[in-house]
């Protein structure tokens, strides 16, 4: 799932270099959270106008997790 996440997130930024996607243990209820840091510069284009792509990016991940299924989440710092 890492790396779906990583080839969304990288043909939208100009510095593909600067992600970082950690990825914590399922919690209590089997969520996994997926961590993505971006370079400043690219925040924006990641979060989108009124944060549309950054939900796109969050179905996109939910929908993949649920062929397998698993729950997963994804904030961006």
């Amino acid at each position: 799932m890492q790396d779906l996440l990583y080839t969304i997130v990288a043909g939208l930024v100009e510095d593909p270099s600067a992600i970082k996607i950690t990825e914590d243990a399922p919690n209590e209820e089997g969520v996994i959270v997926f961590h993505l840091n971006v370079a400043p510069d690219d925040m924006g284009r990641v979060i989108g106008k009124q944060g549309r792509i950054a939900k796109a990016i969050r179905v996109i991940m939910r929908s993949g997790a649920a062929k397998t299924n698993q729950k997963i989440a994804v904030e961006i710092d």
